[in-house]
């Protein structure tokens, strides 16, 4: 059975840091879950899976690093499913979302009197994920006093509780993640160089998606099921047009901007398939340039033919006459593009 709290606020009325809770995701239906949020066949995202099968099935802390938006919680959650603590809490807290005080009495919690407003003893997420995971999410945005405690934790294995006294065991994975360069804030000195290495045993770089563009196709028609099912629109696939723009994307903002962009076109198509107008300027011919670009216009026009007829038979699982009917033109026209640019149809089928 799965709990999941959300932004949740303590026994004391103080809003609490934005974290969540996961409790007994050993079944097999929530690994699907998350397997299937982390979609991807490309290089980059195999990698990604063979780090976490590596390392899951070891108690070693790993620090993930990504752009914003690359899902860098889901890889944590992967992790975390293929453990032998998979039936055990998954505990998610943003160390960027509250002040250090906040941070401290949610991390290690507090006894009653402890400070003022303190009425009532708070357990605190290191004691909720005993025995499970818990996945510090913004790592490099933590305050230096409490990255002292934080080292001390991963050290001894046991917390003090604000106000108490005496120490409190605890058997707890720790996943860490953050987008910002720690080398330079080490450098900078704004984070631990000990605590660093304690956290970077085992390291995961999630790729940002301009760099697994193949990818991006999936992704959207994964987001399209998931958002026309919830809001109940007609909208069930993507036009070959429409996967071409977003895979010709640079996607600053990640998988992220991505599932915003297609919840936005889901809202607006009014027919089964989401067309290139529905997509926003950004993404549909705005500032973005196109894979390749910087060349000259036929070879930026050859690169977006190409990977628009890719796309189309990609939809048509590698059938030429179909695609050739989605594209407007005649199969022996398409056959040449095809030739013309060694397009293998084989690997779209089956």
């Amino acid at each position: 059975m799965r709990a999941e709290v959300v932004g949740r606020a303590d026994t004391n009325g103080h809003a609490g840091a934005s974290y969540e809770t996961a409790s007994g995701s050993n079944g097999a239906g929530h690994r699907n879950t998350v397997a299937a949020e982390l979609i991807g066949e490309s290089e980059a995202m195999r990698r990604v899976w063979a780090q976490v099968d590596a390392v899951a099935g070891t108690p070693a802390t790993v620090l993930i690093r990504g752009e914003s938006g690359t899902g860098k919680e889901l890889v944590a959650r992967a992790i975390h499913d293929a453990s032998p603590r998979a039936a055990m809490p998954f505990v998610s807290v943003n160390c960027a979302a509250l002040p250090p005080t906040l941070i401290e009495s949610e991390l290690f919690g507090h006894e009653k009197g402890a400070f003022t407003g303190a009425h009532a003893r708070k357990i605190g997420l290191f004691e909720r994920s005993n025995r499970g995971t818990l996945f510090l999410d913004e790592i490099g945005d933590l305050d230096t006093g409490l990255q002292v405690k934080l080292l001390r934790v991963l050290q001894q294995r046991e917390i003090q509780r604000i106000g108490g006294e005496g120490a409190i065991t605890v058997d707890v994975r720790v996943i860490a993640a953050t987008h910002r360069d720690l080398e330079a804030a080490i450098a900078e000195g704004s984070f631990r160089e000990d605590l660093y290495y304690r956290l970077d045993v085992f390291s995961i770089v999630v790729p940002p998606l301009r760099d697994r563009r193949e990818d991006v196709a999936a992704l959207a028609r994964h987001f399209i099921t998931r958002y026309a099912g919830e809001y109940g629109r007609p909208a069930r696939r993507l036009a070959p047009a429409a996967a071409a723009r977003l895979q010709a994307y640079g996607w600053p903002g990640n998988v992220r901007e991505l599932e915003n962009v297609v919840i936005r076109a889901v809202l607006q198509a009014d027919s089964e398939e989401i067309e290139a107008h529905h997509l926003p300027a950004t993404v549909n011919g705005g500032e973005e340039k196109l894979p390749g670009s910087g060349g000259s216009l036929a070879e930026m026009v050859g690169n977006f033919e190409r990977t628009l007829i890719e796309n189309t038979l990609r939809t048509t699982r590698g059938n030429r006459t179909k695609a050739a009917r989605l594209l407007k033109t005649t199969e022996r026209i398409l056959n040449y593009r095809i030739r013309r640019y060694r397009i293998d149809c084989n690997r779209f089928r089956g």
